[in-house]
């Protein structure tokens, strides 16, 4: 079949990484079908109205439209809009489209099913519809994402946790759970074997506050100054001069390096480097680094919270209460000395290949496309 992606969140020359986990969906999808994506996004800088960036990015033809952008929203709306319809003109009509994350940019997978009468199907990612965060949420996001899911043929949730939130907003449409995908070949058991002095503790995230980066530095310091031999890297694409003024402040720099935005590859040497990975989130949809450290056949420890919780699994993981610094110390104390011990890693390891894999995940879709299509037909040969 000829699948095309669309997406609310893509990785952009503004915007490297956003949405790299729809990047590995296609990626998977890519195994079984022809797949193209197309993406709109706003640049404030440009001079033009429309620039047309066309790639083959790991075999897959990418084509991202940037528009000029606006102070006004509805102004930029319209654009992207436009910027969708130009795209698409360039590309082969699909028989399906794949749209990702029920935000208004997802409303061109509305027009183009209305107009063209091309079935649509949505994965869903986004905390915003979250239960925790139904209060939070404007109304109008989630009428929009309502009326979205009304429209599509299959809502797929990358966990429970989210499944439940959606049903929660009165979102009828057949669901299915389909989690994110972990590049199994990129995130394996290293075979390099390193020499251990210390427990290496791991934090890979977008270093914004609900991921509680500055905590787990605090925790892993008193680790330390209760003489535990613990050393911890941690980094990612956001601010990291808050993580290096606390390390100062903690006297910590002999035994806590943080790093900046690094790439997938560089992500798995690290988790393949280490112990044990930490994620410390107030909130997660799904939480992929869990299931990249699995692969690689680390554990975790990890907040009970949204979709994570699903994901830790007895003698893989170690759940903690969230917020909870003192929860946090007492895990990580337990597993350095030893009191919690964790599975083999080729079990860990065995665990991700099973359920998180490429191979995996493109089966579990092209099961929801070949649904969709036969849905579509019966339809059309009753109008």
């Amino acid at each position: 079949m000829k699948i095309l992606f669309i997406s609310s969140w893509f990785p952009n020359r503004l915007e490297p990484t956003n949405g790299n986990f729809v990047q590995r969906h296609a990626q998977a999808v890519a195994l079984k079908h022809e797949v193209e994506i197309l993406h709109a996004i706003g640049d404030f800088n440009q001079k033009e109205k429309f620039i047309f960036d066309d790639q083959m990015i790991n075999g897959i033809r990418t084509l991202i439209v940037y528009y000029k952008n606006t102070n006004n929203p509805a102004t930029n709306f319209l654009r992207r809009m436009k910027a969708y319809k130009l795209g698409f003109s360039k590309l082969k009509k699909p028989d399906l489209v794949h749209a990702n994350v029920l935000h208004n940019n997802m409303l061109f997978a509305v027009y183009l099913k209305k107009k063209y009468k091309i079935p649509f199907v949505v994965t869903e990612h986004w905390t915003a519809l979250q239960k925790d965060n139904h209060a939070k949420t404007s109304q109008f996001i989630i009428k929009i994402a309502k009326y979205i899911a009304s429209k599509a043929n299959f809502v797929m949730p990358v966990s429970n946790n989210l499944k439940e939130s959606l049903s929660q907003l009165g979102i009828k449409t057949p669901m299915k759970i389909i989690t994110n995908v972990v590049s199994t070949e990129v995130f394996d058991i290293s075979e390099q074997k390193f020499p251990k002095q210390n427990f290496r503790f791991l934090h890979v995230s977008s270093l914004i506050d609900r991921k509680r980066p500055l905590e787990i530095i605090e925790v892993v310091a008193k680790l330390h100054q209760n003489n535990y031999k613990v050393q911890l890297e941690i980094g990612g694409d956001g601010d990291i001069v808050p993580l290096q003024n606390k390390i100062k402040q903690l006297n910590a720099n002999a035994f806590i390096e943080v790093f900046g935005a690094i790439s997938y590859q560089e992500v798995a040497k690290k988790m393949q480097n280490s112990d044990c990975f930490i994620l410390f989130s107030d909130n997660e949809t799904q939480g992929c680094v869990i299931l990249e450290s699995y692969a690689c056949g680390v554990p975790v420890v990890s907040t009970e919270v949204g979709g994570a919780k699903e994901f830790i699994i007895e003698n893989f993981a170690v759940g903690v209460e969230k917020a909870n610094q003192e929860d946090l110390y007492n895990k990580l104390e337990k597993i350095v000395s030893g009191e919690i011990r964790f599975a083999d890693p080729n079990k860990i390891r065995e665990y991700a290949v099973e359920n998180f894999s490429q191979e995996a995940i493109a089966r579990q879709f092209d099961d929801i496309y070949q649904q969709t299509i036969n849905q579509h037909a019966t339809l059309k040969s009753h109008e």
